[in-house]
């Protein structure tokens, strides 16, 4: 019994750890896919800066976390994906509403 616990959270821990997303990935994900959606016209230039804003003070808000404690906490690591999560759904919300650049 003990032997599969240990195995399973092994597992656990291991695919989390597989899966688990950096923040500057994250960012440049986040940007190809801004990127995109003004290429296709999918967001229209206000659209864009909303977002763009957005994403700059995520950035800045991380930067400032780092110098200030030495590195991210968990917390701090938290309550970034969170920010970036709603910012990811404003994206797709944005891209796919009735408003287009032309």
């Amino acid at each position: 019994m003990k032997t599969t616990f240990k195995i399973g959270v092994t597992a656990m821990l291991m695919t989390g750890g597989l899966f688990a997303e950096s923040i500057p990935g994250r960012e440049i994900r986040q940007q190809e896919r801004i990127g995109q959606g003004v290429r296709s016209g999918e967001l229209t230039r206000g659209e864009t800066r909303f977002v763009e804003n957005r994403e700059r003070s995520i950035d800045r808000e991380a930067r400032h976390d780092r110098l200030t404690g030495g590195g991210l906490n968990s917390a701090e690591r938290e309550r970034i994906a969170a920010r970036q999560n709603h910012v990811s759904q404003e994206i797709y919300a944005l891209k796919h509403n009735a408003r287009d650049r032309w």
